[in-house]
């Protein structure tokens, strides 16, 4: 009953793709939480619906475990950021716009497949599947390529309106700025915020000297 005194009235029902969405989207916080040793009965406690749901969209745990790799790692929002970083801006302005969504991009792949691929017990008799990667992580990571070559393709959409500037060819210094982009500073070392990446980017580390 309501609070009215009426009938409860069921949710619409979900497409199987849009429930299998769902319950990936619910899963992604909780697998870089818990990593392998996630279960499925958590994940389902988590979207509000019953264990028999998880299995209905996924066939067992593994299944669930490489569709959220598979998320993770697909370049579709990263792409649509950047493809909205206003062309009009300074050229400093937009590569900082570009470096703040990849670099969030990649903070989020690392916790997930960190996660995902991290050492640790075996998971108990009522998971549903292996810890991934050990039936082979390639089978996860096959478009990985295509989406770097997505990306470094906006990068150079955003630095065409510049290519004179540079003295390397744009495609290169594309390649060279995403490579500064690492996800973790060295040695253990704070990384370098978006701005600090563009600002040694394009001016270096030294103090511009007086023209004599």
């Amino acid at each position: 009953m309501t609070a009215h005194g009426g009938p409860r009235r069921r949710a619409p029902g979900m497409s199987a793709d849009r429930r299998r969405a769902m319950i990936v989207h619910t899963a992604l916080p909780l697998l870089a939480a818990h990593g392998p040793r996630l279960t499925t009965a958590q994940v389902a406690r988590a979207a509000g619906i019953g264990e028999a749901t998880v299995f209905r969209a996924f066939a067992d745990k593994q299944a669930l475990l490489d569709a959220c790799a598979s998320e993770v790692l697909h370049p579709g929002p990263l792409l649509a950021q950047l493809t909205a970083v206003r062309p009009q801006q300074p050229l400093a302005a937009r590569l900082t716009d570009a470096a703040t969504a990849v670099r969030a991009h990649l903070d989020r792949v690392a916790a997930v497949l960190g996660a995902l691929y991290a050492t640790g017990p075996a998971p108990s008799a009522g998971d549903a599947a292996p810890v991934p990667g050990r039936q082979g992580p390639d089978r996860t990571l096959a478009g990985h390529a295509d989406a770097a070559q997505d990306v470094r393709a906006a990068i150079v959409a955003l630095l065409a309106p510049d290519a004179e500037e540079f003295r390397l060819p744009v495609e290169r210094v594309a390649e060279l700025f995403l490579a500064l982009l690492s996800p973790r500073g060295p040695l253990g070392a704070e990384p370098p915020s978006p701005a600090e990446v563009v600002q040694v980017f394009l001016h270096g580390a030294l103090t511009p000297q007086p023209t004599r």
